[in-house]
């Protein structure tokens, strides 16, 4: 088994379809990151005006997620986050660095 070091997660997603409609998305990560690490904290922000309309939208969900897991996962994580209808933005640091 790899190091493990800790992350820290922002993720925005769609509102387009209510604020309801981040929900299951919320939860998708939540149990991603669990079943490949540690998760530490949610800090869910909620709906927030966006600086700039991302995709036509000028509100997105906002979601912090805490978290250690092995060194691999961060990328896994940001490859999943690119493929998922919903998600607008997200990024990933590295808070031991």
């Amino acid at each position: 088994m790899s190091a493990t070091h800790k992350y820290e997660t922002m993720a925005v997603y769609s509102v387009a379809n209510g604020d309801e409609a981040a929900q299951p998305l919320v939860e998708k990560f939540k149990a991603m990151i669990e079943a490949n690490g540690a998760l530490e904290s949610i800090d869910e922000w909620g709906k927030r005006k966006l600086a700039y309309p991302i995709n036509d939208e000028p509100d997105g969900y906002y979601v912090i997620y805490n978290y250690s897991a092995p060194v691999e996962f961060p990328a896994e994580l940001d490859r999943v986050f690119k493929i998922t209808d919903g998600v607008l933005r997200s990024m990933t640091i590295n808070k031991e660095d």
